[in-house]
């Protein structure tokens, strides 16, 4: 009997390894991913996920939503993700509280803002001269597209109480709803910055108008990015590489196919928004140019982003460029 448990022990354990053994096989292959949020403008992304382009290079992604810039760098600080996608201010303001293995810009997946300014009326040959004396709501103040809008319109001559009435009051997820109101109560402003598809649904529903692209209004900048630490860069350089190689697939698949066949491919991704609005939606981000033909972050776009957040009183001193981004993996993409 004694020697009939030694063995099952023995069984046990070698079962027990070898399904240990198994699991470590399939976590060296994973990649943790926080995302900022959940968004249609990461398309590339999703298609490398839909095409099986991870899959193609080995690994397994694991995809969390981290609701906030602020969420998506704890959980790089913490060791709960191996890689965030997120604004590269994120990246600054870290780098200025002193952090020591602070998080590095290792690649860019969108160079300029992806929203759109919707207006109330329809404007087909808008200029910014019709936002004289009009309220344009921003979203929160500190945050980058409330930075980016600011910086528009203050290029553009206008000063928030003089000439234009800039609207911090409204979270920028809260932008649309506020801008449509209810049956009952008018809507608010007569501008709003929406992302699509956002933007795309008022134009349909006949609430709104899209009269420009703000991200072409405002220049290229290192908008979206993915981050990691130096911990993470030294120890996985090769799952970095497979990891932005995948996703380069994804983006290649974007810029080269029509909106419909993309917007069919991502669909399973967003829910209960249709073909047909996610087709339309992805029409306008090719139109606008949104997505990078190279992972590699520009230090001319790079130092714009830092004159945006200055613009906006939210910057207390410029950082390096090298001080942020690593381009050592991206390079080879």
């Amino acid at each position: 009997m004694k020697k009939f448990v030694t063995v099952m022990l023995a069984l046990l354990l070698v079962a027990t390894c070898a399904v240990g053994f198994a699991a470590c096989k399939t976590n060296e292959n994973l990649v943790r991913l926080n995302e900022v949020t959940h968004s249609l403008f990461y398309t590339p992304q999703y298609l490398a996920m839909a095409l099986g382009y991870f899959e193609e290079e080995g690994l397994e992604i694991e995809v969390v939503n981290g609701s906030g810039a602020n969420n998506v760098m704890t959980a790089l600080l913490t060791n709960e993700a191996d890689i965030g996608l997120m604004g590269c201010e994120a990246n600054i303001y870290v780098y200025l509280e002193g952090k020591k293995d602070y998080p590095h810009v290792i690649a860019q997946l969108t160079k300029r803002d992806g929203s759109f300014l919707v207006a109330r009326e329809e404007m087909p040959d808008f200029d910014y001269s019709q936002v004289n004396g009009k309220t344009v709501l921003m979203g929160r103040k500190g945050g980058m597209p409330a930075m980016i809008l600011q910086y528009v319109l203050n290029g553009k001559g206008f000063t928030n109480g003089e000439n234009v009435t800039m609207d911090y009051s409204i979270e920028f997820g809260a932008l649309g709803p506020a801008f449509v109101g209810s049956q009952s109560t008018g809507g608010t402003g007569d501008f709003v910055p929406l992302f699509e598809p956002a933007a795309s649904q008022l134009v349909k529903e006949g609430r709104g108008y899209i009269v420009s692209s703000i991200g072409k209004d405002s220049g290229e900048i290192p908008y979206t990015c993915y981050s990691a630490t130096d911990k993470f860069l030294t120890q996985h350089p090769d799952k970095v590489e497979k990891f932005l190689r995948a996703v380069w697939k994804g983006t290649d698949y974007a810029l080269t196919h029509q909106p419909r066949e993309i917007a069919e491919l991502v669909a399973p991704y967003f829910e209960g928004t249709g073909v047909d609005l996610l087709t339309e939606a992805i029409k306008n981000y090719q139109e606008a140019d949104v997505w990078m033909t190279t992972p590699v972050t520009d230090k001319a776009a790079f130092e714009r982003i830092q004159d945006i957040m200055q613009n906006a009183d939210e910057l207390s001193r410029r950082v390096s460029y090298d001080d942020i981004v690593d381009n050592s993996v991206a390079s080879k993409i």
